[in-house]
């Protein structure tokens, strides 16, 4: 039976930095973002009895195992020994876009995998409690820096309103017109910047400013800024909005790019300032910075421009997705 999960990238608008718990156990914190449609997708075969490993995991390496406690992929090691799943597996990962690119691609990985494990297990998990198991595996189980922004764009998808404080969570669905959802699809771009990073080692810096309340009034700042993207997206004149929250974008990055020297770079400024001068409404380095994606609100004409100033390859047409981790397909 070939079974597979698919599971969606994010693009973080508004209050990125807010939703770490050095953060909000003690401040308020929200994000604004979406889930977009550009995937992950996690193929499991269960493997032959007359094969030679009992694992074999293909991602950008091929490893052939027969004990878990040997696979190196580390989500893919924490999920199966946390589940206690010791069935022959043929795992292969296949994605829309590289990961180490701000897009969330780590943590959706580790939503999908969840995802599909409790579905070979016979067990059907909900959107809230996939964003709770998915944030303690990369949390207790791995370790890693990370927020909690990622994990619930992975498992509940569509443009959402999250906000944390304390223990306390909540989620608020925008409420936008048909009108304004359109322009905000029809306006969305990603430009590569050319170079990957990994989120958690860029983070530390970050972490550690905020843990020693370096950088309160900065945060504080992109939360207001979350606050107030709502108010505009969920206004009725589709065109200002784009133009306020490429306005917003652009002052949220300012924001962001003092929150650690490791953010930004003088090849990402660079790319930002041509997109601005393009016509660009406004944009921002998607993910903790250093690398990956920058994303853009841009009308089409203005789009045009930065497909032919950045090329082909480096463009890339997104657009919101409603759904989150899902199982396409299960079949023999």
């Amino acid at each position: 039976m070939l079974t597979i999960s698919k599971t969606p990238l994010r693009v973080s608008l508004f209050g990125g930095g807010t939703d770490y718990p050095e953060y909000f156990q003690e401040f308020p914190g929200a994000v604004l973002g979406t889930a977009i449609d550009k995937f992950i997708y996690i193929v499991t075969l269960p493997m032959a009895g007359v094969a030679e490993t009992k694992y074999r995991v293909t991602y950008r390496n091929v490893e052939t195992v027969d004990n878990v406690s040997d696979i190196k992929h580390n989500v893919i090691r924490a999920v199966l020994q946390d589940k206690q799943y010791d069935g022959p597996l043929n795992i292969a990962i296949i994605s829309d876009l590289p990961g180490g690119s701000g897009l969330g691609s780590s943590s959706s990985f580790t939503v999908g995998f969840v995802k599909l494990i409790s579905h070979l297990q016979g067990r059907s998990i909900t959107k809230l409690d996939l964003m709770r198991e998915a944030i303690r595996v990369e949390t207790e189980l791995l370790h890693e820096n990370c927020g909690i922004q990622d994990q619930a764009h992975a498992s509940f998808g569509g443009l959402n309103h999250y906000r944390f404080h304390g223990n306390d969570f909540s989620l608020q669905p925008l409420r936008m017109t048909t009108d304004c959802r359109d322009a905000v699809n029809a306006s969305m771009c990603l430009i590569y910047t050319g170079m990957q990073r990994s989120a958690s080692q860029t983070l530390e810096t970050q972490i550690s400013n905020t843990r020693e309340r370096k950088i309160v009034k900065e945060l504080g700042h992109l939360f207001e800024l979350c606050e107030e993207g709502v108010r505009i997206l969920e206004g009725t004149n589709s065109q200002r909005a784009l133009t306020d929250v490429g306005k917003l974008l652009s002052e949220g990055w300012m924001t962001k790019r003092s929150l650690s020297p490791a953010v930004s770079s003088t090849h990402i400024d660079d790319i930002y300032d041509t997109a601005m001068s393009l016509g660009a409404y406004g944009g921002k380095l998607c993910g903790a910075g250093g690398g990956g994606f920058m994303l853009f609100l841009a009308p089409d004409h203005v789009q045009a421009k930065l497909r032919e100033r950045f090329g082909e390859k480096n463009f890339v047409k997104i657009s919101t997705e409603d759904n989150g981790a899902s199982i396409v397909h299960g079949f023999a």
